[in-house]
């Protein structure tokens, strides 16, 4: 077990997928992920134990929310740090506690438990607009993190039960935006939400766990439906390929699952079984199921994102990294294994 000065309270990659950062009861760590080095390293007296770090991309801005048992401020207090400076440049406070914060080089995101609040980033104090959600403790909110993508859209839950509400962020003018759209995306309450990087897909989970659901944001219809398992798992993470190619997640089963999006044939089907014994599955029988698969610590929950050249990251809140290579066929070896709070910041770029 960690002990309290070794607890990671939450982990969060950057928009690109390069870098990570470790909300820690004793302060903040960020990462580089190739080469695993540690970029940053801010201890309690600076920054007080956190729940929430958002990088926007590789720059020096960072957001910072405080948790655990020995915060700095108070959890409705975003501070915007200088990575280079070493200090806040900007504090924004809100109504009630921040569940989450997304970053984009022209917008700040803001999440509550009931609204989202949407900033210039050139203006971080000035709001541009709110809206509001049903219950969101888990902070779902994801955004298309570049400018330049094909659909500039904010995704998060629905008002009502299991649906997603997506916003054009592109006509959004002062406190003015487009006429919200919704999915019904599950029956259950939505656990996890995942953007690809072009803004043209989302995926989503509810808390039942067993299926991830791809829809296309422009005609908002379902474009796949993938199968974790058939017993009930909470949702850990859901990410995108780059190139949306590969869809991976990670739940408490401690199981990375990897998914085809472009190629679905590489998907294992039980359906290629006799149909005597397809008929015997019900739906099951033509989910289509994960084309590989690689084992974490149980004990432990994990994010999970794509690396290069079919290489995947599995990071542990009990500060391990496990990085995996998989191929069409659904084989798994892993590549790398390392204890990153154990990684010397002697080479910090």
């Amino acid at each position: 077990m960690a002990t309290n000065e070794r607890k990671i309270l939450a982990l969060r990659f950057n928009q690109d997928q390069g870098c990570f950062t470790a909300s820690m009861e004793s302060g903040l760590r960020i990462y580089n992920l190739e080469p695993l080095v540690e970029k940053s390293h801010y201890d309690i007296e600076t920054v007080g134990s956190l729940s929430i770090c958002e990088m926007l991309f590789r720059t020096n801005i960072i957001a910072i929310v405080s948790g655990g048992s020995r915060p700095k401020i108070p959890d409705n207090i975003l501070h915007i740090f200088d990575d280079v400076q070493k200090k806040a440049i900007m504090e924004i406070k809100f109504a009630s506690s921040v569940n989450a914060v997304r970053l984009r080089r022209d917008k700040l995101i803001v999440a509550l438990v009931n609204k989202i609040h949407i900033f210039s980033i050139f203006h971080p104090t000035k709001e541009l607009f709110c809206v509001e959600t049903r219950q969101n403790l888990r902070g779902l909110c994801e955004v298309s993190p570049l400018t330049s993508s094909q659909k500039q859209v904010l995704v998060f839950p629905g008002h009502k039960l299991g649906s997603v509400q997506f916003v054009d962020l592109s006509s959004t003018v002062q406190s003015y935006s487009s006429a919200p759209v919704y999915i019904q995306a599950h029956k259950s309450e939505l656990a996890c939400i995942a953007i690809n990087q072009q803004g043209t897909r989302i995926a989503t989970a509810s808390v039942q766990g067993t299926l991830i659901r791809v829809w296309d944001t422009f005609s908002r219809t379902q474009l796949i439906e993938l199968r974790r398992g058939t017993d009930p798992a909470a949702i850990h993470c859901i990410n995108f390929s780059r190139d949306s190619d590969f869809l991976c997640s990670s739940s408490d089963k401690g199981t990375v699952h990897i998914f085809a999006i472009k190629d679905t044939n590489l998907n294992k089907r039980i359906s290629s079984l006799p149909p005597t014994i397809r008929g015997t599955l019900g739906k099951y029988g033509d989910s289509q199921w994960s084309l590989a698969t690689f084992t974490v610590s149980t004990e432990s929950a994990c994010i999970c994102a794509f690396g290069p050249n079919n290489s995947i990251y599995a990071l542990c809140l009990d500060g391990t990294f496990h990085k995996y290579a998989f191929s069409s066929e659904g084989i798994c070896h892993m590549e790398a294994y390392d204890v990153f709070l154990d990684v010397d910041d002697d080479d910090v770029f």
